[in-house]
């Protein structure tokens, strides 16, 4: 495993699922790793496990919080080097139910969720002449998936904006990539599977709902996702810029 000794990495959703892995392999790999949030309790205690270095609490659709949340983190660990713009859910409705404001939440959430962050360590970054960028973004952001269409109009826009900002820092010595994973194994897949079970399926049958289109035939766990993270930041990835990583799924 490439070391990232002395890198500083900021988590935005750092404190359940996919966010707590990725801080957990980043400190793994000895980077100082400071976790973003709302949830004050999730937080202190990924910090209390020893996977994180520090938290600070930041809603990432607010451009004040965001930019807040950064100095505090600046301030304890020094400059951002590693950002991973993690924080989301999903909105499950018929496209026939669904309102503007579903689709105005989801925007917020990831893609402006990953803007504010990006704006407020870009462009140190790009004047110390290093910087990763890596958004978690979902398989739905490369392919159309039934009854998720604003979670999936989201991450098509998750995906356009790495693409655009890694062509406008190509050169710089930052790079933006994304990681595009099928159904992970966490309480948002959970919730669902658990109320397919209620209504009468087998647990079997409710998993093959989420699993039928993944070459392993199971769901992603959160560790996979991290190694995949952990690869963008790495030295070895210097050259990987405006690349989607698919994890779990049958491509796009």
């Amino acid at each position: 495993m490439a070391s990232l000794q002395g890198r500083h990495a900021l988590v935005t959703g750092g404190g359940r699922g996919i966010g707590r892995a990725i801080a957990a392999a980043l400190m793994g790999a000895g980077a100082a790793v400071t976790i973003a949030g709302r949830n004050e309790k999730a937080l202190a205690e990924v910090v209390g496990k020893g996977e994180a270095s520090g938290y600070v609490i930041a809603d990432v659709t607010d451009p004040k919080a965001v930019e807040s949340g950064v100095k505090q983190a600046v301030a304890a660990r020094g400059q951002v080097d590693l950002l991973i713009a993690n924080a989301g859910t999903a909105t499950v409705v018929p496209f026939a139910k669904t309102t503007p404001d579903q689709f105005r939440e989801m925007f917020e959430l990831h893609v402006l969720g990953m803007l504010h962050p990006v704006q407020a360590v870009l462009a140190g970054m790009i004047e110390r002449g290093f910087g990763r960028i890596v958004a978690v973004a979902s398989i739905v952001g490369l392919r159309a998936s039934p009854n998720v269409s604003p979670y999936t109009t989201a991450k098509h826009a998750m995906v356009g904006l790495v693409r655009s900002v890694a062509l406008e820092t190509a050169g710089s010595g930052v790079t933006v990539n994304a990681v595009c994973p099928g159904y992970v194994d966490t309480d948002l897949i959970r919730g669902p599977l658990d109320r397919l079970v209620e209504k009468g399926m087998n647990e079997k049958d409710a998993l093959a709902r989420f699993t039928s289109r993944v070459p392993v035939g199971r769901l992603v766990r959160p560790e996979e996702v991290a190694e995949a993270v952990l690869y963008f930041c790495s030295p070895g990835a210097a050259a990987a810029t405006g690349a989607t990583l698919v994890i779990g799924a049958d491509g796009a």
